[in-house]
This record gives C-alpha cells, sequence and structure tokens, in this order.
C-alpha cells in the first residue's frame, strides 16, 4: 500500500502553546498552557484512474489522519473491506499551503460509486453525523459480530484505568476524547486520542485495516465517553464483540448492541459496571458468564 510520508512543512499539531491569564486565590498571572488541536479534515475517495471526490470534512485532532480517513470510510459503507484500499495519502498542493496536511484522498482497489452520499454539511466530532440512517439498514449490511472470547469481569471493570493512564495528550491539554482497543487476554493493541468521540474509534478501526487486522473478533472497545448509536455501529463494521464505556448508553446503542450480539457495558467505573447487552461474554470471578 501506498502512502505519502507525513514530511516536512507547518501542520497542527495535538497540542498548541498558548499564553493563558490564571486567576486564583485573588492572584492573576501569565503564564504558557496548552490546548488541544483542532483542524478540518476534508476525506476524498476515488477508484482507479478516477478523480477522487470529497466525501466529508470533520474536525479532528490532527494525527493518524490516514487511520481516520479509512475508518470514517468503512463504517460509512464507502469501503467495503479493509482489502478494498489501495492507498492513502495526503492531497498533493504546493508545499507551504495550509491546507496541505487537511485533505486525504483514499484511493479504492475497485470503482467506488460516491455520488449522493457526499457530506453536504462538516461532520461535527462531538456527536458526529448518523451515516446508517436505521437499524434496519445497519443490520442488512452489517452481520452479527462474531462469538469472540469471554472477558474476565475485573478486567474489563480495569480498562478505563488503563485507557485513561495512556492518554498521553489528555495529560498535556485536559481536553481530548480516547478510544483503545484490548485483546480478551489484557494485551493493549493500540490507544488513539482525539477531539471527537468518532474519530477517535475511526482511527483505531483505521489502523486495524491498515494492518490488516479485520474482522477485531477477540477485542474489546473501550471509549471514554458515552455511546452513541454511530460508536456502535463503527464496532460492529469491525467485527468488534465487546464495547465498553466510562458514560452511559443511548437508548438506540443498546438496542442496536442486543440486536448484533454485541457486548456492551456502561458506567465501567469505580469498580462495577452495567451489562446492556449480551452479558455472558463477561466471565466472573468464580469463572461463570456474569
Amino acid at each position: 500500500m501506498t502512502r505519502a510520508a507525513e514530511g516536512a512543512g507547518h501542520r497542527a499539531g495535538p497540542a498548541e502553546g498558548v499564553m493563558v491569564t490564571e486567576l486564583r486565590d485573588g492572584t492573576r498571572r501569565e503564564r504558557p498552557d496548552q490546548v488541544v488541536g483542532e483542524e478540518p479534515l476534508e476525506i476524498r475517495l476515488g477508484g482507479p484512474g478516477a478523480a477522487p471526490a470529497p466525501v466529508a470534512v470533520t474536525m479532528r485532532t490532527p494525527g493518524h489522519d490516514f487511520e481516520l480517513a479509512v475508518g470514517f470510510l468503512l463504517g460509512e459503507g464507502l469501503l467495503d473491506g479493509q482489502d478494498a484500499v489501495r492507498a492513502v495519502k495526503y492531497c498533493e498542493l504546493p508545499e507551504g499551503d495550509p491546507q496541505q496536511f487537511n485533505v486525504v484522498t483514499v484511493t479504492a482497489a475497485a470503482p467506488v460509486d460516491v455520488e449522493g452520499r457526499q457530506r453536504a454539511s462538516t461532520v461535527s466530532a462531538s456527536c458526529g453525523v448518523c451515516g446508517t440512517a436505521t437499524l434496519d439498514a445497519l443490520r442488512d449490511r452489517c452481520p452479527p459480530v462474531p462469538e469472540g472470547a469471554t472477558v474476565d469481569q475485573e478486567l474489563l471493570m480495569s480498562l478505563p484505568g488503563r485507557l485513561r493512564r495512556r492518554q498521553r495528550i489528555f495529560e498535556r491539554t485536559g481536553g481530548l476524547h480516547a478510544a483503545g482497543l484490548w485483546g480478551a487476554d489484557g494485551r493493549m493493541l493500540a490507544v488513539r486520542e482525539d477531539i471527537g468521540r468518532h474519530n477517535a474509534v475511526d482511527k483505531l478501526v483505521g489502523w486495524a485495516a491498515l494492518q490488516h487486522r479485520l474482522p477485531l473478533s477477540e477485542a474489546v472497545l473501550v471509549v471514554s465517553g458515552r455511546v452513541s448509536f454511530e460508536i456502535v455501529q463503527k464496532a460492529a463494521v469491525a467485527g468488534i464483540p465487546v464495547l465498553a464505556a466510562v458514560s452511559a448508553p443511548s437508548s438506540l446503542a443498546v438496542a442496536t448492541a442486543r440486536s448484533l450480539g454485541m457486548t456492551l457495558a456502561g458506567f465501567v467505573r469505580d469498580g462495577r459496571a452495567n451489562l446492556y447487552a449480551a452479558p455472558w461474554r463477561v466471565a466472573s470471578a468464580g469463572g461463570g458468564a456474569s
């Protein structure tokens, strides 16, 4: 697979330095601080010999842009699996152009039809825009997730804390979501951060696709915030059987997980968790399903 080097030239980083006026205990002082980077990313898609067409613009934290583009396109059904990707590169703009690293082009291995699927407006990094309008439509293109391995209850409840300790940019800025992949044996596979919850998951799915590791049938996905329908959708497309979140799921997220046979755990923190779907994958301390 051809990939353009993430090379020279100015580009926004995952964190940017700023000066702030700090108010504390009745005093004020100027000091340097860091804030999370946020830049638009335009995703373009084309087939062999065809001009790439814009598909979406999402606000994201710069970094792992190729993974984000591929993961997004897989989640939207515009790429049919990891083998559908022929090449990923930044747009060939003049060196020094401020948008040089804000446009990613994905070339598919076979012709693709993007007409009518292009996003007319910017995708919100915080809550996303649902690419699959209904649960029925998702079921039509996404089979039930594989049975996968049983996950130990204690391991499941430890993962949000382990994810938090790996949020390197969050430590510097306090302004990022995270998503992480672990094996059922507790081995960490990958962690990604982004200003958008959905982007962080897309980056993980894109990572797996570019590494030819899909489906992730033995993995646990952990997210730092709440769980919406679209997060479940992205996990399902990647074949992930267990999804755990620090916060609450939505009603449609629960219905979708149950429909697809995915284990969904919410409020996984402080030594407790709520299992909303497929609880049989989570083994209790005694070895049985909880």
